[in-house]
């Protein structure tokens, strides 16, 4: 946890009695979403959650063979193409509009974008629906009988590991019997094939989306499944060499978090930063009945859903914001990441707010402005007969900023050794707020032609600004490989992330007037 401290002299003396080992950040982008790297903080200054902007929604699963039960959606990037996965499923137990489509086994389903955002469902013509087979189904119960495979509990990845065969770089996990994960493997994302019939992981619930991914950092496979731990549903974890043979799992640890019922986790490693580890688990409250409870959205639905179970009336989710270093202990922020939020249909529902296993890069619609990042959620579960697929964004590591207003705060590093020669950040201020920086010692104290009063207020709104100094301009070649700590200033300002970059020579600019 960070230190609050009164003033830099005492942050001195403490660095000197309590001397630390340098970490070792090399290059990496180094984001602030939590106090790994940070050792104290002073005035207003705090890290900051932040939640991402609710955009349209790009997709209905109103098709026949899909339903308002659709759900544990994938989402990835493969080269150009963007893709996604869900199952088909329909609930009829909810209330008289739900009656209006027909049950049906569940499917898994694949849709695909050029951009993100229009989404098309193509014909694939490989399973057959009430005979015909002019539907985007890529998987069926009957495809993988010889694991008893159910595609209602599946998630879709790309396999980055360098050693994955061309035909199985996109891979399916899904629950099967023997009770367990299996994995399926495809070359082209739409005609998989069962690679073991032997389960990988055999020890958990499994009953939600259960997620594996190769991690690059470390070099082997992890995978995160259901559990449940006295009673609370939670995550459980393990990491191998061979995707087809896992370890017995641990639980996850968190800092500083109350037991919570975890539904889901959508763990995986941030593409701009992949040591670090995020998930956006949804998150199971039920209260029971209660007058607040009563005056939800829908409260006929929601009575016609509770006489077959109360709790499919009473209980709500809403998704969280995780991070992890080994993936293994995380930081939990107990405050949603997405709430139900304010509509009269479609919200406050029992599988609302299930955010899609995977984050992807967008354009913004802002003509001039850097691309975002796009997540999505399932909103009207079990609603109807169909279910919106929402569009959120957020700018590039904008999930957590260390951010003060304009009264003013700052935060120090721990000690840190660097490679590179110009130190970049990823920030923004208002017009009149700014940030400053301040190489340190490792004991504290400023570095000559580094000191806070050597950088004039930066301000702006930047995903890669490089920070110059008044008579060292950005060169700090010289400081590569020896500890130090970086001090930053901040007034109405949010700080995002900070990476040491290579040296750029000084700008030139124009003559000013």
């Amino acid at each position: 946890m960070l230190r609050a401290i009164p003033t830099l002299v005492v942050l001195a003396m403490a660095a000197q009695v309590h001397a630390q080992e340098p970490i070792q950040i090399g290059s990496r982008l180094e984001l602030l979403v939590d106090d790994y790297l940070l050792d104290a903080n002073s005035g207003e200054a705090r890290l900051q959650l932040h939640q991402p902007v609710p955009q349209e929604v790009v997709y209905n699963t109103d098709a026949p063979w899909e339903g308002n039960a659709s759900g544990y959606p994938s989402v990835f990037r493969d080269g150009d193409l963007y893709r996604m996965y869900y199952h088909g499923l329909h609930y009829r137990h909810s209330g008289e509009p739900a009656r209006a489509l027909e049950d049906h086994p569940a499917v898994l389903c694949y849709a695909e974008s050029d951009d993100g955002v229009s989404w098309r469902r193509p014909e694939l013509g490989i399973h057959e629906f009430r005979g015909s087979t002019a539907n985007n189904i890529v998987l069926t119960r009957e495809a993988v009988a010889e694991i008893s495979g159910d595609p209602a509990h599946t998630s879709v990845w790309l396999d980055t590991n360098p050693a994955c065969p061309p035909d199985e770089r996109i891979k399916v996990t899904i629950v099967g019997k023997p009770k367990g994960l299996y994995v399926l493997g495809s070359g082209d994302g739409v005609s998989f094939r069962v690679l073991s019939t032997t389960p990988s992981v055999t020890e958990g619930a499994f009953d939600s989306q259960n997620l594996m991914f190769f991690d690059a950092h470390i070099g082997a496979y992890r995978e995160y499944h259901r559990g449940f731990n006295e009673g609370v549903r939670g995550i459980m974890t393990a990491t191998s060499e061979d995707i087809l043979h896992f370890p017995e799992p641990q639980w996850l640890e968190y800092e500083d978090s109350a037991d919570e019922h975890l539904y889901t986790n959508q763990i995986g490693p941030y593409y701009r930063a992949p040591h670090i580890l995020m998930g956006f688990p949804m998150r199971y409250t039920d209260r029971g009945w209660s007058q607040p409870a009563l005056e939800l959205p829908m409260l006929d639905e929601r009575l016609a859903r509770a006489a077959k179970s109360r709790r499919c009336g009473t209980a709500v989710t809403d998704a969280l914001f995780m991070s992890s270093r080994d993936g293994l202990l995380f930081k939990r922020w107990p405050e949603a990441f997405i709430r139900p939020g304010p509509r009269e249909r479609g919200a406050w529902v029992y599988g609302d707010n299930l955010i899609f296993s995977g984050v992807v890069e967008t354009a913004s619609p802002l003509e001039d402005a850097p691309p975002e990042i796009s997540l999505y959620a399932t909103e009207g579960y079990w609603e109807g007969t169909s279910v919106a697929f929402r569009r959120y964004t957020f700018r590039q590591d904008g999930f957590v900023s260390a951010y003060a207003p304009m009264a003013g705060g700052e935060i120090v590093t721990k000690p840190l050794t660097f490679e590179g020669g110009d130190l970049a950040l990823n920030f923004a201020t208002s017009g009149a707020g700014s940030v400053q920086v301040e190489l340190q010692e490792a004991d504290g104290t400023p570095i000559a032609g580094y000191a806070l009063g050597d950088c004039p207020e930066i301000f702006g709104d930047h995903l890669r600004f490089i920070v110059r100094w008044s008579e060292r301009g950005g060169d700090l070649r010289e400081l590569a490989g020896r500890p130090v700590r970086l001090r930053f200033v901040l007034r109405d300002a949010d700080l995002y992330s900070f990476q040491f970059v290579p040296y750029e020579p000084e700008p030139v600019y124009p003559e000013l007037p």
